[in-house]
């Protein structure tokens, strides 16, 4: 693959990490628990991100692009999930984010668990994948080697972008467990979310 190409794909990658979205906030809530839920959350939507990759190879992701229902009901369903992330979260009234899902263990795979859901039920980003990707291509032709390439480069600039986002939180953790910012954090991502959710619901059913 061309150097420039693949540069240029790196560069398209940061502006896209940059951007806020509910990735962010995801990584963000779950770092109040511990840099490595922080991480474990970036892990999942990484990972999500390189199954997008593989089923734009497949040519599974084409239907979002081509059916107006497939994507419908996928932001359908991502929304739904992230309402439901976001009130579980409200709903928990003064319990710290460290004590969501009890045992460290659990706390990490429920946090890789959000972040691959949030990512592989967001729409946005198998488009990206459809309509951007092929861009990079040799010859536009979306073969399994080239696409995991640009998949692996997507996934990889996203979790060193949420990492360093999880390695800050966690730097701050003793200022962020104060118990007023804590439980102001705590609601504030959580109602982000569930927002983001709902906004998908609504432009979903236009």
């Amino acid at each position: 693959m061309d150097l420039s190409l693949l540069l240029g794909f790196a560069g398209l990658c940061v502006l896209l990490a940059l951007t806020p979205g509910p990735d962010t906030f995801l990584v963000l809530r779950f770092s109040l628990g511990g840099t490595r839920t922080g991480l474990a959350a970036a892990l999942g939507s990484a990972t999500g991100s390189l199954l997008w990759a593989l089923a734009v190879a497949a040519g599974l992701a084409t239907l979002l692009e081509q059916s107006a229902e497939a994507y419908r009901a996928v932001k359908i369903a991502g929304g739904l999930y992230l309402v439901w992330l976001g009130l579980r979260a409200l709903l928990r009234r003064g319990k710290g984010i460290g004590d969501v899902e009890g045992a460290y263990g659990v706390r990490a795979r429920a946090a890789m668990r959000a972040g691959l859901i949030s990512n592989v039920l967001n729409p946005k980003v198998g488009l990206f994948f459809v309509a951007v990707v092929p861009q990079f291509l040799p010859g536009h032709e979306a073969s399994l080697g080239a696409t995991m390439v640009l998949g692996a480069i997507f996934a990889a600039i996203g979790f060193v972008y949420f990492a360093g986002i999880a390695a800050l939180a966690g730097r701050a953790l003793t200022w962020l467990r104060r118990p007023r910012v804590e439980r102001a954090i705590d609601r504030g991502t959580a109602g982000v979310i569930a927002t983001l959710g709902v906004s998908t619901l609504v432009s979903a059913a236009r």
